[in-house]
């Protein structure tokens, strides 16, 4: 009975996990949709960045549409996530690096570049279309380069 608990736990893992992942992946090469939102997160989500947040999922693919249209292209790499699974919910930890390309300049030079290093921490609840996320936190641990406009 306890080797089948621990399989199981080990898949709840995996799936955990693999939201994050997902959602990561997602930002550089998905439609940020209402699909794409709800494969993702619980109704009452919240998403926490230093210089804002959106709570619901109501709204969660537009906020991140607008975020991510401040430039030309991003990459997310993510590290592999630590999750602690509690019965129905679970905790992750994660590292991340983004990098962010600014929009082409007026004088043709090469796009300036903007990375971040960022602690993530979430929440995920299993619901009954599998595990979500129901928080998403991002602490910046360092910046280089410009910010987008309107950001501290």
């Amino acid at each position: 009975m306890k080797q089948m608990h621990s399989d199981l736990t080990n898949i709840d893992r995996t799936d955990v996990a693999e939201l994050l992942a997902r959602y990561l992946v997602g930002l550089d090469a998905d439609p940020l949709d209402d699909d794409w939102a709800g494969g993702l997160f619980t109704a009452d989500a919240i998403v926490e960045f230093p210089m804002s947040a959106h709570r619901g999922l109501a709204g969660m693919a537009g906020y991140h549409r607008d975020a991510l249209g401040n430039f030309a292209a991003t990459q997310h790499l993510g590290s592999p996530p630590v999750v602690q699974v509690a019965g129905d919910r679970a905790g992750l930890r994660a590292n991340l690096t983004s990098t962010h390309v600014h929009h082409a300049t007026r004088d043709g030079g090469p796009p300036e570049l903007f990375r971040t290093g960022t602690l993530v921490d979430g929440d995920a609840v299993r619901t009954d279309a599998g595990w979500r996320l129901s928080r998403l936190s991002f602490r910046v641990q360092w910046m280089d380069g410009r910010p987008p406009a309107g950001s501290s």
